[in-house]
């Protein structure tokens, strides 16, 4: 063997030792992390309320689970719960302790037994208005209506709790605004205490409106427009759309494609909460017939997007106006008489050729 040779091969052993070595620190920091994400998140015994809501996913209970500071890391927990098949959590209230580690914390949710007895069920639909939301919650605690519209609308305790919600933003508090947390209480189904505080219900809700925006946080600010804008024309778009996602995704690039030309949004559903219709007995009538009722919130009289949200938008709408369908549209109108079909349209002799053969009666 050469001497050349034989330099060369201690050299490359030394090569590969090293890459074992980097590998096996690599593996170690990995696996180190991992076992240190799943231990408690501190050692003194400290109790915590926390809610799985129906439809919550093993993913978004361990979001909820880090939020709320219980645990270390959601992604680790996620992958856990998956290899130790602990993803039949339980909706309800429970009372759980940062002292646990994360198994112990998912067992124990995965056990209907451990959930808090006393509760009730408030359901927030996609759509409902703050004040139809207040009724409900109401008519079930010990809350009073005037108790949670009067919180909605105290700037002074709203600033105190945003720096928990990043969502809310200074643009909620126009002096035009009705409530100025109308739009960011997140249609979910919630198991209160009765005796829950107009406080303690309205985080829960903020809770669940936090979830929803860290799904969207970064598309949101890739956005041309602000987290206000975003809810608030979400709303406009859910009141317009229904539940077809791709409707709404396509009168989102209608709404699009007017505020890019400053053409005034016309949106007869700003007008319905402009008059503060009851939106069980309203009807489209009501609203198209008074595109002329002075208010900050009517679109026919004011360019641009109104004060803020004219309802509040699920998880749906708020994917649909951040992923709107593309299209060269500028009206559509619904077969109201029929069976709901929305019709699109290029230009205003198009919609009303629409409008004569489906709404003419």
């Amino acid at each position: 063997m050469s001497e050349r040779r034989k330099k060369r091969v201690p050299v490359l052993r030394w090569i590969i030792l090293g890459i074992v070595v980097v590998l096996l620190v690599l593996l170690g920091a990995i696996g180190w992390h991992f076992y240190d994400s799943l231990q408690p998140i501190q050692k003194d015994s400290e109790e915590v309320a926390f809610t799985v809501a129906d439809g919550d996913t093993v993913s978004s209970v361990c979001a909820k689970l880090e939020q709320a500071g219980v645990i270390k890391d959601a992604k680790v927990s996620y992958y856990y719960a998956r290899y130790k098949k602990l993803g039949n959590l339980i909706a309800g209230d429970y009372t759980i302790d940062k002292s646990w580690n994360t198994e112990q914390i998912l067992t124990y949710l995965s056990d209907e037994k451990n959930t808090e007895q006393e509760f009730v069920t408030l359901t927030v639909i996609e759509g409902d208005w703050a004040k139809h939301i207040a009724q409900k919650a109401s008519e079930i605690t010990n809350v009073s209506y005037d108790d949670l519209i009067n919180l909605w609308n105290n700037r002074e305790w709203i600033e105190s709790v945003m720096p928990e919600y990043p969502f809310l933003t200074d643009e909620i508090f126009s002096e035009d605004a009705r409530i100025y947390l109308e739009g960011y209480l997140a249609p979910s189904t919630y198991y209160l205490d009765p005796k829950m505080s107009a406080e303690e219900i309205t985080r829960k809700m903020l809770d669940e409106t936090l979830v929803n925006y860290n799904e969207f946080k970064d598309r949101i600010d890739e956005s041309d427009y602000t987290i206000h804008q975003i809810f608030t024309l979400a709303s406009i778009v859910q009141y317009e759309g229904g539940g077809s996602e791709e409707d709404l995704r396509t009168i989102a690039g209608v709404f699009y494609n007017r505020l890019n030309i400053d053409m005034p949004l016309q949106s007869s559903v700003t007008v319905c909460y402009a008059i503060d219709y009851d939106k069980d007995n309203d009807t489209w009538q009501a609203c198209e017939f008074n595109s002329d009722f002075d208010s900050p919130y009517n679109t026919y009289l004011h360019y641009g997007l109104p004060p803020g949200p004219i309802e509040n938008p699920g998880k749906t709408v708020l994917n649909a106006v951040l992923n709107p369908i593309e299209s060269d549209y500028y009206f559509f109108m619904a077969d109201v008489y029929g069976d709901g079909t929305i019709y699109y349209a290029r230009t205003l002799d198009e919609h009303n050729a629409n409008v004569a053969k489906y709404l003419q009666q």
